[in-house]
């Protein structure tokens, strides 16, 4: 087992899907672990109390991603509950599918909001209060770098900027010892993509393995980026896909 005891994390988006996987695998590993949440209110205090079972601190914070102000607020009450913070996961993101020609220029925008200006921001937010081991992780796709098919161009944009974010901040904050790197889920079982959803078989059929991921095989490899184990990889991007990018 990975050992981030005592470690402190924020993870956005973390009380379903890959980021609720990411928090209890953080937490599975001795982290204490704050997460964000939009709307679900129970799920999320379920997510807590599954923390909490393990002997942990957890705190499940209402903030929606698209809000400056409400990262912020996120970020300072992650702090004080946990006495500071040590690992930051950008998970919480927007999908938006159609061609370019239909495009709604506010459900565009709305998608740039939370899956670019929020990681960007939280960054931004959290960086004052990392020390050096500190971790950044973001969670993109592989359509940021490669769209086999029509239908998700803005999607795979809002993902593609990611690796730029990821590559440029790594060398802003690496003389402070600070790592940051990017995971990049392929088709993942969750209730946003299932696996016997409509379209799986064709997705299936572009991996390498002929199968979805599972959240908890994206969040293997977030916490392996978390861990002391990690501390010479930075700016790298680490495809979780199955192959599809092989």
């Amino acid at each position: 087992m990975i050992d981030l005891k005592g470690k402190r994390a924020l993870v956005t988006g973390g009380s379903r899907g890959i980021g609720a996987a990411i928090a209890l695998a953080l937490a599975e590993n001795g982290a204490n672990v704050a997460f964000t949440y939009r709307t679900e209110a129970g799920k999320a205090q379920a997510m807590a109390a599954s923390i909490e079972g393990l002997g942990r601190r957890a705190i499940a914070i209402q903030a929606d991603s698209a809000d400056p102000e409400a990262i912020t607020r996120s970020v300072d009450l992650a702090v004080d509950a946990l006495g500071g913070l040590d690992i930051l996961v950008n998970s919480a993101a927007v999908g938006l599918n159609g061609m370019i020609a239909d495009l709604d220029i506010d459900a565009y925008q709305a998608m740039m909001d939370v899956n670019v200006r929020a990681p960007l921001l939280y960054a931004k937010a959290v960086i004052p209060h990392l020390g050096a081991g500190g971790r950044i992780v973001s969670i993109g796709s592989g359509l940021g770098e490669r769209v086999p098919f029509p239908g998700v161009t803005a999607y795979a944009m809002s993902k593609s900027a990611l690796l730029s974010f990821t590559r440029g901040l790594a060398r802003e904050l690496g003389p402070q010892g600070i790592t940051v790197n990017l995971v990049q889920p392929g088709s993942t079982d969750t209730d946003a993509n299932p696996a016997d959803g409509p379209a799986a078989d064709f997705q299936r059929g572009m991996t390498a393995l002929g199968r979805f991921g599972e959240p908890r095989e994206v969040a293997n490899a977030v916490v392996f980026l978390a861990s002391p184990a990690a501390s010479v990889i930075t700016g790298a991007i680490l495809t979780a896909d199955g192959g599809a990018l092989a």
